[in-house]
């Protein structure tokens, strides 16, 4: 497994920001359903654990919501650690442009 960490910065009150990542998992597991599988998401407070399948591989972490940023970690097989940092610029670019 490959760890994989990112802090997002936002200028957004909590809750909007945990109602707008709230909505984007929401949006994934309907637009992507063929692609992504076993979407497992658990809120407690301002944090969530959150696991998938996408194309065979396992995926697992969490989110951490806090007043000024978003904390993402997650788990990568490591098949997919060859291409972490892509994946990361990748959900960076995303979670910024949800959270502007």
């Amino acid at each position: 497994m490959s760890t994989l960490t990112m802090n997002i910065p936002h200028q957004l009150s909590k809750e909007e920001a945990q109602e707008r990542i709230k909505k984007l998992l929401t949006n994934l597991k309907e637009q992507q359903a063929d692609k992504i599988s076993d979407i497992n998401e658990n809120w407690e407070g301002d944090n969530a654990t959150f696991s998938f399948n996408i194309k065979g591989f396992d995926i697992s972490g969490g989110i951490q919501v806090n007043p000024e940023s978003v904390d993402i970690q997650g788990e990568l097989p490591f098949a997919l650690s060859f291409f972490k940092g892509m994946i990361s610029d990748l959900i960076s670019a995303k979670a910024k442009e949800l959270l502007a």
